[in-house]
């Protein structure tokens, strides 16, 4: 049987919500992550093909994003784990590669937005509502992309525009979901505690991972992402659009 006790929350903590915590893909952008996930590597290999064998790229790629979940190491950003493990094993200089990489999120990262079906969906009135409530809001989707690739997706839905509090990216920070050390980051950088944050995700175990730290968390079923078959409370899961209605009533 699936240990359901990451999921329970100390229910005698006074807890006063402040901030919201969003995950991106398949929360707020209606994407099936694995099928984009394919897209995404295809895109790329095509793309830097002429210097790399689309299959030994996207291998590669792989086993570096692998890297960037494994570690917790505080002096190192995600994009340096990332870079170190990629140019190690492809055998090339990361000052010839980067560029590609840099020119293929300008010129074809935004053609993928045709991979998305139902977009730009309800994210924007959820955010939108969420202020009108008072909440602070932070993009706390897994920090494996840089910088330009999480804002494209952003517009897509229409939300880059809006009063972030803090959006993780790769560039800044030093852990990935499900490590309990990205979400003591997040909370660092926003100052909260963690009786003060909701997190808001798709994935059971890598947004649940949040309430090992004491974070409350709603889990969104449009997309839902279970390895587990855990069993969801009712209170706190639900679609998006069940989530607005719930704050838009009061959490």
């Amino acid at each position: 049987m699936p240990n359901h006790s990451c999921y329970t929350l100390d229910e005698e903590v006074n807890r006063v919500i402040r901030t919201i915590l969003f995950d991106l893909d398949g929360t707020l952008l209606p994407i099936d992550t694995d099928a984009f996930a394919r897209e995404y590597m295809r895109a790329l290999g095509e793309y830097a093909g002429h210097l790399i064998p689309s299959d030994v790229l996207v291998r590669q790629v792989w086993a570096a994003t692998m890297e960037m979940i494994r570690n917790t190491d505080p002096a190192l950003t995600n994009a340096r784990v990332f870079a170190d493990a990629f140019f190690r094993a492809v055998g090339l200089a990361e000052e010839a590669l980067m560029p590609v990489f840099e020119a293929f999120y300008r010129e074809r990262f935004p053609a993928l937005r045709s991979a998305c079906s139902g977009l730009p969906g309800i994210a924007r009135s959820v955010l939108e509502t969420a202020l009108d409530r008072g909440y602070e809001i932070v993009l706390a989707t897994n920090p494996l992309f840089p910088r330009v690739a999480i804002e494209e997706r952003m517009r897509w839905i229409e939300v880059d525009d809006l009063p972030w509090r803090l959006i993780t990216v790769y560039e800044e920070m030093h852990a990935c979901k499900p490590q309990l050390q990205y979400y003591q980051e997040v909370l660092e950088r926003i100052g909260r505690r963690p009786e003060e944050c909701l997190m808001v995700g798709n994935d059971v175990q890598e947004d649940g991972a949040a309430s090992r730290l004491g974070i409350d968390v709603f889990f969104v079923t449009d997309y839902l992402i279970d390895r587990e078959g855990v069993a969801l409370p009712p209170e706190r899961s639900g679609t998006l659009a069940a989530f607005r209605d719930r704050l838009a009533a009061g959490l």
